[in-house]
């Protein structure tokens, strides 16, 4: 066991007569962590990508509802009525009336 080893620290396993099967099993095995880790980083760059949108939909989901408060207040009667009032106009005193049409035949 020890011989064994021994062997494997020097590297004799790498330059012997039936090493082809050595290095073919070392290049597999360098194939297959290349692809893990670039696998690895792939993924990390989607989970970046996942938070990155989701605090964009937040700041727009943000941005949506303060614009949506905004327009409901332009859109109130009391709100209306004061811009009316700077440009002259009143509301009407009378209460609007129905006016229908009767067909002659």
């Amino acid at each position: 066991m020890k011989k064994n080893i021994y062997n494997i620290l020097k590297g004799s396993f790498l330059i012997s007569d039936d090493s082809f099967k050595s290095w073919r099993l070392i290049l597999f095995i360098s194939g297959l962590a290349i692809v893990m880790i670039a696998s690895s980083h792939s993924a990390d760059k989607k989970v970046y990508e996942i938070a990155r949108l989701k605090n964009e939909v937040k700041e727009m989901r943000s941005a949506f509802v303060d614009g949506r408060s905004k327009l409901m207040r332009l859109k109130m009667e009391s709100n209306v009525v004061i811009v009316m009032k700077e440009k002259g106009l009143a509301p009407s005193v009378n209460p609007p009336k129905k006016i229908k049409i009767k067909k002659n035949n």
